[in-house]
């Protein structure tokens, strides 16, 4: 494993201040390989980007993966800035402008839609809307529990995506 590259005092594209920190890394993830990680900070305005990137050329890929057990929390997932990550009949996290790539885990992916769905239910109106977002925080809380399966599914066009599980299902990803 490197050590961190890190270029400090750049100016930032959004405040404009020499306070952005780049970062990169590379580090290797077993099972998938070498990868590397890039971030931006800026110190004045806080503006962040990250994203993550495999060392090797890969295929546009998709996995399918089933939750069936709390023990599938811990199951390891790279996530690249142009993955989409779908839970389905819960939410969905598309790539944009503002799409993050990272190295976290099943349980990390659902606490970010978690967090989304909260967000929905605190700032809805329309109380069956309310209702709706309450439904599927429960819902998630028992596929989290280990109580309920649920399907996760990563689609990313640039294959710098991955669910590290004998239980993964990868398949190559169809053009759109």
């Amino acid at each position: 494993m490197s050590e961190p590259e890190i270029l400090s005092g750049q100016p930032c594209a959004f405040c404009k201040e020499k306070t952005l920190t780049l970062t990169e890394h590379e580090v290797e993830v077993p099972y998938f390989g070498k990868v590397a990680l890039f971030s931006m900070t800026c110190s004045n305005c806080k503006y962040h980007k990250s994203d993550v990137e495999a060392v090797e050329q890969k295929e546009p890929c998709r996995y399918a993966f089933e939750i069936s057990s709390e023990e599938d929390m811990k199951v390891r997932v790279v996530k690249s800035s142009e993955a989409t990550v779908k839970v389905p009949y819960i939410a969905d996290i598309t790539p944009g402008p503002a799409s993050q790539g990272y190295v976290t885990n099943i349980e990390g992916i659902l606490n970010r839609i978690k967090h989304q769905i909260e967000t929905a239910r605190d700032t809805a109106e329309d109380e069956d809307e309310k209702k709706k977002a309450k439904n599927l925080l429960k819902k998630l809380t028992r596929v989290m529990w280990g109580q309920e399966k649920q399907k996760i599914i990563i689609e990313d066009p640039s294959g710098n995506s991955a669910i590290i599980s004998d239980k993964a299902e990868k398949t190559k990803l169809k053009g759109k």
